[in-house]
């Protein structure tokens, strides 16, 4: 664990591994640290947000070592069910690159367990691991300048849903109603770093085509 300074008002905890950024950002939040404003984690970093006038960061620095990490990040809560009606922009090419069916894209990309790993981009833009290796794909070539809100998309190792319209080069497969931020709500992101996701076909069993899941299928 590496510890540096982030300005005069912060520290950046380098971690190594997603799974011990998500342990430290619980830790440090149950610890309750007096002076500690906000706690964000990255991919492989816990950036730790303090008030100068009630917290030393070198004293703080020298705490967080030895804060007790839990055993895992989450609760074990259930995951939150994402809605998805299958059909994107680029399910075909996500298809033809992967050599798999439009319906074994949507096989796979629904049966998978997501969690997700943080926050960025966007407000309540949700970098989710998990996704399955036969999808991972590049983003494209040329990034769109305005992506719907709701959107499905994956791009690399991570899956994620555009909360707002906004530009973007993910590979778009789907849609989603669910409102993933919402200002009125507490905290507005829907997703929280740890959240467990699973995506949720509208119509099980089925491409936007009428296909049903099967091994004989074509593309």
């Amino acid at each position: 664990m590496r510890i540096r300074r982030a300005g005069d008002t912060a520290l950046l905890v380098e971690t190594g591994d997603l799974a011990t950024a998500h342990r430290l950002h619980t830790a440090i939040r149950s610890a309750g640290v007096a002076g500690v404003t906000d706690v964000v984690p990255g991919e492989r970093t816990v950036l730790v947000v303090t008030d100068p006038a009630r917290c030393d960061l070198d004293r703080l620095a020298a705490r967080l070592p030895s804060l007790p990490l839990p055993q895992r990040a989450d609760d074990e809560a259930p995951p939150v069910e994402i809605p998805v009606s299958y059909g994107g922009e680029d399910l075909d090419e996500v298809a033809e690159l992967t050599g798999l069916s439009r319906a074994h894209v949507i096989e796979r990309h629904a049966s998978a367990t997501y969690t997700v790993a943080y926050l960025g981009f966007s407000p309540g833009f949700a970098y989710l691991t998990g996704l399955d290796p036969a999808l991972h794909v590049s983003r494209r070539d040329s990034p769109r300048t305005a992506v719907p809100k709701g959107s499905v998309a994956i791009a690399g190792p991570y899956a994620a849903v555009y909360p707002s319209r906004s530009p973007g080069g993910w590979r778009l497969i789907g849609h989603s109603d669910l409102a993933l931020w919402d200002v009125r709500r507490e905290p507005p992101s829907l997703l929280q770093p740890g959240t467990r996701v699973k995506f949720v076909p509208e119509e099980s069993g089925r491409t936007p085509g009428g296909d049903r899941f099967g091994p004989e299928e074509s593309r």
